[in-house]
């Protein structure tokens, strides 16, 4: 995956995201990893408004795909957005790995 050219071209507020929803991976809950704008804003210590643009970047890229929007639950309390990581399997199906066909558009890869 860190191979990819979806990957190498990615900011570095995204690439933390990715390891926050990846941390909630326990290996059997792909497709019900849930993290909220919140959440995730305070695990990455920056406002909340930020973080929408970058699960944007991690879909657009392939990287994570929302199974579940939010919603009120019957109790009327907020319930987050549930991911699936590409890169592993979900509901049994084999890893999609979208990213690995993301091209950029006019960006190049950075050199390390």
């Amino acid at each position: 995956m860190q191979a990819s050219a979806a990957w190498a071209t990615l900011p570095p507020g995204p690439r933390a995201l990715y390891v926050e929803i990846k941390r909630r991976f326990t290996g059997s809950n792909n497709g019900a990893l849930y993290l909220s704008h919140r959440d995730a804003a305070k695990a990455l210590n920056v406002a909340r408004n930020t973080v929408a643009g970058w699960f944007r970047e991690l879909e657009a890229r392939g990287f994570i795909r929302k199974t579940g929007e939010h919603h009120l639950g019957p109790s009327g309390i907020g319930q987050a957005s549930t991911y699936a990581l590409e890169e592993e399997p979900c509901d049994g199906k084999p890893a999609s790995k979208a990213y690995m066909s993301w091209r950029a558009k006019s960006e190049s890869p950075r050199k390390i």
